[in-house]
């Protein structure tokens, strides 16, 4: 697959950070960036797949914000008690 070079500004610190990461994992900058850039694309992919899950499931059962707010505090309150 064809690469495209393009330029970006980081912090000094976070840059400290990429390189220092880099050198420990045995890999370039780019690669490190690339993976980043990959990762956060598909975890921004499951959380929206799983909100838009959430919006179909609370429009079939016609649940509010306020039924979905108490089930999340129940569940975590009987988690809570369980330990």
């Amino acid at each position: 697959m064809p690469t495209v070079t393009i330029t970006i500004a980081f912090q000094d610190s976070l840059l400290n950070e990429i390189d220092k990461t880099a050198r420990k994992e045995f890999r370039s900058r780019s690669e490190l960036i690339r993976e980043a850039a990959r990762l956060n694309i598909e975890h921004r992919r499951q959380w929206s797949d799983l909100f838009m899950l959430g919006d179909m499931i609370s429009q079939e059962k016609h649940l509010t914000e306020d039924d979905v707010s108490g089930e999340i505090k129940s569940a975590r309150a009987s988690k809570v008690k369980s330990m």
